[in-house]
């Protein structure tokens, strides 16, 4: 019998497998075939890990239930990125596109439910602040409805003892969602969640009255503090605390509020009723312009439109929020090199140098992948 040959080449190195017989080549195919089908059940297997037993961290890293290990980081160069060398971007291009194990809310209810042991795996008992910062606490106004544990990061990220922390979750968030902000109140004393709470309806008036609740609740700490400060939780500092409040001192008791004049299409907002409709994606339902006219402001009052965000006790020059939009890039800023959600960029590590540069306090949307360098920066 013709004795039959197969060579596998593995990178640089040739190795020369020899098979005397058809028969030893199918039985080697079919195990090898075996082998490969069992690797993709381990590799299920690591992607549906147990919830209860497995802390699965956005930056990629699983930690056991009884003994949580430090954040892990991606093995990149930050400082690398952030000076924008091309083989370490395209590097962090690469890990971006790769598949991820997301965290459910259940893993952050299971780590909250031993305070302790969430507070050390955090890092908090390490917080420290100056005297300067002791002197000027801040408060924050946190709206959200979904991703614990980008909830978490943005909290560790912004968090200092001698701050005031308001958190307004969403009505039609999940109940595990829901369960998993209770836990990060309970473990952390100056973090709370709003007495009232509202069903949020996209670009309605219900994502105002959820950020008033919480700015009522705040008006009424025991925390005297200087200025307060909203967020989503799609935002993420690019600032640590003692430079914010660096920043804050210089506005000398004034607000850092956004304003312009409306355009013909934002003028139709205050011009007709509007009513909820079911929408295509989270929110469930948005406000559609009906046929219903309003009746012009009174006394010939000049209207001017705002935003969500603001730094309170904006002009063009805002520092608090910056948003990339997909139709004014090029004219206004570069080109996203994450990915556009409603044209608005999902920033990637592309963006960090441009980020850390532009001056603003915080930014909207982080590709969770990318918060390690922003983090590592601040």
């Amino acid at each position: 019998m013709v004795e039959e040959k197969i060579i596998f080449y593995h990178s640089k190195m040739k190795i020369r497998c020899f098979f005397p017989s058809r028969l030893r080549k199918k039985h080697f195919i079919s195990s090898l075939s075996s082998l490969l089908v069992i690797c993709a059940l381990l590799l299920l297997c690591l992607k549906v890990t147990v919830k209860n037993s497995v802390i699965v961290e956005q930056y990629g890293t699983t930690a056991g239930y009884d003994d949580v290990e430090p954040p892990h980081r991606y093995n990149i160069d930050c400082n690398a990125i952030y000076n924008m060398d091309p083989a370490e971007v395209g590097k962090s291009l690469v890990i971006r596109k790769q598949g991820v194990v997301w965290e459910q809310d259940e893993s952050l209810i299971n780590l909250t439910s031993n305070c302790p042991r969430y507070l050390r795996s955090r890092g908090y008992g390490t917080v420290q602040v100056s005297e300067e910062e002791q002197a000027f606490p801040l408060a924050y106004s946190l709206v959200v409805h979904k991703s614990a544990f980008m909830v978490d990061k943005i909290l560790r990220a912004v968090y200092t003892p001698n701050n005031i922390y308001c958190i307004h979750y969403d009505l039609k968030s999940s109940e595990l969602f829901k369960e998993a902000m209770e836990g990060l109140a309970r473990c952390l004393p100056n973090v709370f969640i709003a007495s009232k709470l509202e069903t949020v309806m996209y670009a309605s008036i219900s994502r105002l009255k959820a950020d008033l609740n919480c700015l009522s609740d705040l008006m009424g700490s025991e925390v005297k503090w200087r200025y307060v400060i909203n967020l989503c939780g799609q935002d993420f500092p690019l600032r640590s605390n003692i430079e914010l409040v660096a920043d804050l001192k210089k506005l000398q008791g004034g607000n850092m509020m956004e304003t312009s004049r409306p355009s013909k299409y934002k003028k139709q907002r205050f011009s007709f009723h509007h009513k909820l409709q079911n929408a295509a994606f989270e929110y469930i339902q948005m406000p559609v312009k009906t046929d219903k006219a309003k009746e012009p402001p009174p006394r010939g009052i000049q209207m001017f439109i705002g935003s969500a965000y603001f730094a309170d006790v904006t002009d063009l020059m805002s520092k608090t929020r910056l948003v990339k939009w997909s139709y004014l890039e090029g004219p206004l800023y570069p080109t996203c090199t994450g990915k556009h959600v409603r044209s608005v960029c999902i920033y990637g590590a592309g963006e960090l140098y441009w980020l850390m540069n532009y001056g603003s306090w915080f930014a909207n949307k982080v590709d969770p992948k990318s918060l390690s360098s922003v983090w590592r920066r601040n």
